[in-house]
């Protein structure tokens, strides 16, 4: 069987672990649960955990270097670009929203571009974790280096296990079938007062 790449995208260090911009990583750790393991240090500078169908990766660069990582995974566990999924935080979908895509720009996101970079293509499986537009004059890059705010997190745990739920169906069942089940289920979850 083809093994998938899944790579979830964040900063490494406890000061970002709560972090907006860290929102792939919080999906890993709960697919990484899931699959009853533990990540482990891997010479690609990512942590990573191989299940019966995926390797699962953290990139352990930070998020505008991503690319290093995932490249030299892709090269060593052998997937090609068609068989990666990439968990990202996204700001031009709300929180609550999720969404499966495949290929499409970098919308500013410095992740994104240092992977599209360094596998020179864009056309990868994306899973986009809504996280809202900051508010009033506020700098999205100071907006994504915050932790979700109190009124986000009570719906948090079950967006991180839905955004989980939207990786398995990606790999069970592709994307047709993954975009008809989860885009029309976005939480009713007005932008909570910051």
């Amino acid at each position: 069987m083809d093994r998938w790449l899944i790579v979830g995208l964040g900063n490494p260090g406890a000061e970002y672990e709560g972090n907006r911009h860290n929102a792939g990583f919080m999906v890993l750790d709960e697919l990484a649960a899931r699959a009853g393991g533990r990540f482990k240090a891997h010479k690609s500078r990512a942590h990573v955990l191989e299940t019966r169908g995926a390797v699962l990766a953290k990139p352990q660069t930070y998020m505008n270097l991503s690319g290093g990582p995932t490249k030299l995974l892709a090269d060593f566990y052998k997937i090609g670009p068609e068989r990666l999924i990439v968990i990202h935080d996204e700001l031009d979908i709300p929180y609550g929203a999720l969404r499966a895509k495949l290929g499409g720009g970098d919308n500013g996101h410095n992740g994104l571009k240092s992977i599209t970079k360094s596998l020179a293509t864009r056309d990868y499986l994306r899973v986009r974790f809504g996280i809202g537009r900051p508010p009033g004059r506020m700098d999205a890059a100071a907006f994504v280096l915050k932790d979700f705010g109190t009124a986000e997190r009570k719906d948090l745990a079950f967006l991180v296990d839905r955004a989980a739920d939207v990786v398995e169906s990606l790999v069970e069942k592709g994307l047709e079938a993954t975009q008809n089940a989860f885009h029309s289920l976005d939480l009713n979850i007005s932008a909570p007062p910051r």
